[in-house]
């Protein structure tokens, strides 16, 4: 697949581990056996948009398949609920001409229903040098494409390196804007809802992609941080491939092989930090092999309400980032709640 790759995934692991450490230093600490896990669920049929009117008694809790008392319970519905969406047109993993495409498309999406949309909206351009915020949030549709249309963003062509090399210049990138739209973010009430506009990046992963304990311990560090900032800043991920129908299937379902969680850093691949991974992870979805990029939109906004807030109090854990699995089990028959699968314990620290 990738010659080189040793060296490649050495570079890219060196980094990602500095910022991990970086990133560790200074999250909120999970503490064993006494702290809260707070949750976003989204409950709906296997297809249709997602239910309202359910009760605290219709929820069940398991943590690593133990059931677990719910210690809060809020439901939240409609256009009222504090909810925040960034649409990020991703200029790293896409070229110019592509992204001139999105605009067209996001603009029909700011511009349906007469422009009022149902949450405020801002629209960031992922880049080289970093997540910037190219519109601020608004509720008006309208003023934002015309902002847009004024602004021109996002249609600079990134130098991009060729192969191997360049595959792990854009997922270092592309990790980095992440980054900095959850680790970074200052506290805002309610949650955010981040539509990343993009076909994903690279997952550098395969049978020639190897891997020593030193790299696999960095990656780990960095899968641990960003499944606790993406929970903690209560950011759901959506992956929206602009692609459509043209995108290959292989490549299109590859991240499917990395959607589990993993325990320990021998289980990691750099494709655990894919994109529709991280997406499906934090509760969200990775819609693709459709053209109409408004309407897929549209889909993830129509999935943010109604939602339920709950929290447990988090079991005892045995050692740093120990990982535990959620599942929520519904009781009325034919639904399916969705909300971060997993979260790392980290112990508190010795004194």
């Amino acid at each position: 697949m990738f010659r080189n790759s040793r060296l490649g995934c050495f570079l890219l692991a060196t980094l990602l581990c500095a910022a991990a450490a970086r990133a560790q230093q200074n999250s909120p600490q999970v503490q064993a056996g006494g702290g809260k896990i707070y949750l976003d669920v989204t409950v709906s049929p296997k297809s249709g948009p997602p239910v309202a009117d359910l009760q605290q008694q219709d929820f069940t809790v398991l943590d690593n398949n133990s059931p677990q008392a719910i210690t809060s319970f809020a439901a939240v519905t409609g256009r009222q609920a504090p909810v925040e969406v960034i649409v990020v047109i991703d200029a790293i993993n896409t070229d110019a001409r592509e992204i001139g495409y999105e605009r067209i498309q996001i603009d029909k999406f700011l511009r349906n229903e007469g422009g009022r949309l149902a949450y405020p909206v801002a629209i960031v351009v992922a880049t080289d040098t970093g997540a910037k915020i190219a519109e601020n949030f608004s509720s008006d549709g309208n003023a934002l494409s015309t902002a847009m249309d004024r602004d021109q963003i996002g249609l600079r062509d990134i130098g991009r390196s060729a192969g191997f090399y360049g595959a792990t210049e854009r997922l270092q990138y592309s990790l980095q804007a992440l980054n900095q739209l959850t680790g970074s973010d200052a506290p805002h009430p309610g949650r955010r809802i981040l539509l990343w506009v993009s076909p994903g990046w690279p997952l550098l992963s395969g049978p020639e992609v190897e891997l020593d304990a030193k790299q696999q311990a960095g990656i780990f560090a960095q899968i641990v941080e960003f499944s606790t900032q993406l929970r903690q800043a209560r950011v759901t991920l959506y992956n929206v491939n602009p692609i459509g129908a043209g995108e290959s299937v292989f490549r299109g379902t590859y991240y499917e092989e990395f959607l589990k969680g993993v325990s320990k850093p021998s289980q990691v691949n750099l494709g655990n930090l894919g994109l529709q991974v991280l997406a499906i992870q934090s509760g969200g979805l990775a819609l693709d092999f459709n053209n109409d990029l408004p309407a897929l939109l549209q889909q993830c906004i129509s999935d943010v309400a109604p939602y339920y807030e709950l929290s447990f109090a988090a079991p005892a854990a045995d050692r740093q980032d120990e990982y535990h699995r959620i599942e929520i089990k519904v009781a009325k028959p034919g639904l399916i709640a969705r909300t971060n699968q997993g979260y790392y314990a980290r112990l508190a620290p010795q004194h």
